[in-house]
């Protein structure tokens, strides 16, 4: 089997993995390398360090084909420079994908699914046994996004200032104030309203913790949340069933820090996939997307194709 690398590039940070057949050579993580996050210096020094890193974990000069998944695979002359560093680094075959894509075959190595991701951002990408491919939500913070960490930290605040209006308790407000250092709610608005902004899903994990203390705020934020994301999976559900004539279910999978670490958003979206679908089996575990990444780079590999 040849040797190959796997890179997830999430919107936060980076792993990269060498793998041989079974066996994992190396792994490593960086920063992000999504250009409108961090600039495109930043993302090039980012992956050009966590290639080296990996490379020298593996004791290897080249790999026959990688895959990268990218949180902004789309956006103009991003997998051109990618594949410049990788032609660098010795790879002789490369592609990159949307995170999305080596997510859903981290799930269902080229086979019918449904792959919700809710992390810093949300999208839900579902494919049929004929290969074609619907989706739902993805719009970027500003525009949708619904269910994602940035999507909590924004509305928790929102709706907490319209607490605040209505005279009615919760502590959203104070905490977020400490956590942006700012002396009252004048400063706070201020702040929040800035451009550019502060980053509301570095909220999330503070929201998530006010609601397992009953913050009603809190609560329904979350609440919401894991009805939306479940909503985007009915749609891609229904689709599929409409655009591709699907009759079976097929399985859901999800990954990202909102469904992996909030537990009260996670039971909240099983619950209403299984109200609405009974039938649809949804994995119990998150999925690793770096998985997909190599299992597509090994049928790269196998195929000569690049």
């Amino acid at each position: 089997m040849s040797v190959v690398l796997g890179i997830d590039g999430g919107g936060t940070r980076t792993r990269a993995s060498i793998v041989d057949g079974e066996r994992v050579l190396a792994f490593a993580e960086n920063g992000s390398i999504k250009r409108l996050r961090v600039g495109a210096a930043a993302a090039e020094e980012n992956l050009r360090a966590l290639l080296k890193e990996v490379f020298a974990q593996a004791g290897v000069e080249g790999v026959r084909a990688a895959s990268a998944g990218v949180a902004s695979a789309t956006m103009p002359g991003v997998p051109e420079w990618i594949k410049a560093v990788f032609a660098d680094f010795g790879v002789e075959r490369s592609e990159v994908v949307g995170d999305e894509v080596i997510a859903l075959d981290a799930a269902f190595k080229g086979g019918p699914g449904i792959l919700q991701i809710a992390g810093t951002g949300t999208n839900c990408i579902g494919r049929a046994p004929d290969g074609g491919r619907e989706a739902a939500g993805g719009w970027s913070s500003r525009l949708g996004d619904e269910g994602s960490g940035y999507w909590i930290g924004l509305h928790a605040v929102r709706r907490a200032l319209n607490a605040y209006d209505r005279e009615e308790p919760t502590r959203v407000l104070e905490v977020v104030g400490q956590m942006w250092g700012t002396n009252g709610i004048d400063e706070l608005v201020n702040l929040g309203d800035s451009t550019p902004g502060p980053d509301f899903s570095k909220l999330a994990p503070a929201i998530s913790q006010l609601a397992e203390e009953g913050d009603a705020v809190a609560l329904g934020v979350l609440e919401q949340a894991a009805k939306d994301l479940a909503g985007f999976v009915l749609l891609v559900r229904s689709k599929l069933k409409r655009k591709h004539g699907l009759t079976a279910e097929v399985p859901v999978a999800w990954i990202g820090s909102v469904l992996g670490k909030s537990q009260r958003v996670r039971e909240g979206f099983f619950a209403g996939l299984k109200a609405a679908a009974p039938e649809m089996p949804v994995l119990d575990r998150e999925v690793v997307a770096i998985e997909g990444a190599v299992w597509r780079a090994q049928r790269m590999a196998e195929r000569g194709l690049g």
